[in-house]
Formats: structure tokens, sequence, C-alpha cells
């Protein structure tokens, strides 16, 4: 395999060498680098094994920095998917193939929203292969930025509270809604929940979030006796703090699944776990609460994110301006 690829190798650089140099030149040259091979291993690498390995490098790295596998799992699907329709290694990849690519996903049917999340992806990828000296250029960066059309965000009414939990056909359905609502909890934080992380008497429960990091939410009195309901009901060892009707652990699968039925008896639109999340800030907000707080219990490292949760229409900016300026 080593020779064959000595020989591929020699025969290109003739090839290109033709038409630069003399017949004499070319042959001195050939023989130089064919001396200088001697003394290394070669052999060659395809694009997918090039691609691959670039590519399990950059999602090594994002492990190192304690990114979640979810988060890496899906940056590898987006990634390989436009790497085999471009079918160049990255290090031939220009911003004409990604800006095809994207185009290619719009005709699918994809929304403004998702290509701006793939340009991300594209643009963390590429910038790590940049930084780490294994492309010459980014074609990121002057791919452009994708706009997109900012969505009226809803939050959830007390009355929709109310109906939810009317809707709720079992005690651990009404808990799961309540601890949602009060803690504002990912729902791949709730799943992972097991019940020695609560404290039902100090109102505390601890969660691991992104990046296995650990924070304290908080609870309310309601929640807390919706799930001291629940719990005295439970005769398993699962340690899980909420369970299925087969005592196992709840899946993110399963409690889309129940809210998208508590939807549709309820009669609330758009149940889903980060409009729980959207509205226990803007609620907090409303009251007065710093967004850094806010920020502390819904596991924001950036103020930025915690910004985009916070739903404030004329009626709340004009009150909090009469609270905290006009006499």
């Amino acid at each position: 395999m080593a020779i064959e690829a000595k020989a591929s190798f020699l025969r290109m650089a003739e090839k290109k060498l033709s038409t630069e140099v003399t017949a004499e030149t070319m042959s001195k040259v050939l023989s130089i680098m064919a001396d200088v091979m001697e003394g290394f291993d070669m052999r060659e690498m395809n694009i997918e094994e090039e691609q691959d390995d670039m590519l399990e490098c950059f999602l090594q790295a994002m492990d190192v920095q304690g990114r979640s596998r979810k988060t890496i799992t899906h940056y590898r699907l987006i990634i390989s998917k436009m790497m085999a329709e471009a079918k160049v290694s990255a290090r031939r990849i220009t911003v004409h193939h990604l800006r095809s690519y994207l185009a290619k996903q719009k005709e699918r049917g994809l929304k403004d929203s998702t290509l701006a999340h793939h340009r991300e992806v594209f643009s963390s990828f590429f910038g790590w292969l940049f930084r780490e000296g294994l492309i010459e250029k980014n074609p990121v960066i002057n791919l452009g930025s994708i706009k997109v059309a900012k969505e009226e965000k809803k939050v959830f009414t007390d009355i929709d509270m109310e109906k939810m939990r009317q809707g709720c056909k079992r005690l651990v359905d009404r808990a799961i809604i309540s601890f949602l609502a009060s803690t504002g909890c990912r729902v791949a934080e709730l799943v992972g929940l097991d019940r020695s992380a609560l404290d039902l008497d100090s109102l505390e429960c601890v969660v691991r979030g992104k990046g296995n990091k650990e924070r304290t939410v908080y609870l309310d009195n309601v929640t807390a006796m919706y799930i001291r309901n629940y719990l005295a009901t439970r005769r398993d060892v699962c340690p899980a703090l909420f369970v299925t009707r087969t005592r196992e652990r709840f899946q993110t699968g399963g409690i889309r699944d129940m809210l998208k039925r508590l939807e549709e008896r309820s009669g609330v639109d758009h149940v889903h776990p980060h409009k729980f999340r959207r509205t226990l800030a803007t609620n907090m907000a409303k009251r007065g609460m710093p967004i850094q707080t806010i920020a502390a219990i819904l596991g924001h490292e950036k103020i930025e994110t915690t910004m985009e949760y916070i739903v404030m229409n004329k009626e709340n900016t004009k009150m909090q301006y009469r609270q905290y300026y006009a006499c």
C-alpha cells in the first residue's frame, strides 16, 4: 500500500511538472522526491477517512470541553450530512459548498431558524479546524448571517396552568407540570432526577444541567404538595423521582408525549417543556428579580440567553417604567 501511494504521488507530481519545467529538470526533481520519500511511510487517505479523522478530533475537543453527549451527537449528524453532500474533504470545503447545502435544505422546507443553527454548527467546526491549523481558510467567514424573523413567543397564563392541572389524569402528570412550572428545569434535567436529589422540607432540588454542572432549583409549596401526594403512592425501589406506569425512569420522549396528550385534553396551545421555562423567566422578571438571578435559576451561562426567554409586552414594560423611574 505504501509503495502504491508513493508511486501515485510521483505520477501526480510528474503530471503537474510536465507543463512547468524541462524534462531534464523534472527528472531530477522526481528523483530527489523519491529519495526523500524513502524515509516516510505513506498511504493514500480517501475523502471519507480524512473527514472522519477531522470530525472525530473536533468532537473529542467538544467532549473535553464538557459538552453533553446529546450535543455532540447532534453536531456529528449535521456536519456529516453536509460533508456527505459536498463530496469533498473538509480541507476543500468552500463557502460555495456551504451556501449550496443551506440553499438545498431551505428548498426541502427547513426553517430559517434551523438554517441559522446549522450555520452556527459549521462556524464552530471550521473555526476550530482553522485555529488548530488543519485548514488554511475558514469558509464560514464569508457565508454571511441568516436573518430569522422574530416570532412572538407565548407564555402560559394562570388560567392555562389551571386548565392543565385539571386535565391531568394521574398524580405523576400533575406533579411533573407543577415541577416544570416552579423550577424551570429542562426536560433532560427532570428525567435525570433521583428522589435523593429532592428536599421537600427546604423546597430545594439539586439538578445536573448542561455540561454536567449542578445547580439548585426551588419549588413552591403547591408543587411540594403534589410531589408528596405522588410519592405516597410509590411502592417501587426505582431511584428516579418520576417513573412510568411500568415503574421505570421517564425518558424525554415520554415527557413530551405526556405533555402532547395534556395539550389535547386541556385545550391549551403549544404545551412543551421550554414554554414552562419561558413562563417562569417572564414571571420572575415581572416581579423585579435581577436578570443574573434568573439566569442562575435557569442554568444559563450567558445573560443574553436569559433575555431571549423573557417575554415582556407593552403593558409590562410600561408598568416597570412607572415602578422604577416615573413619578
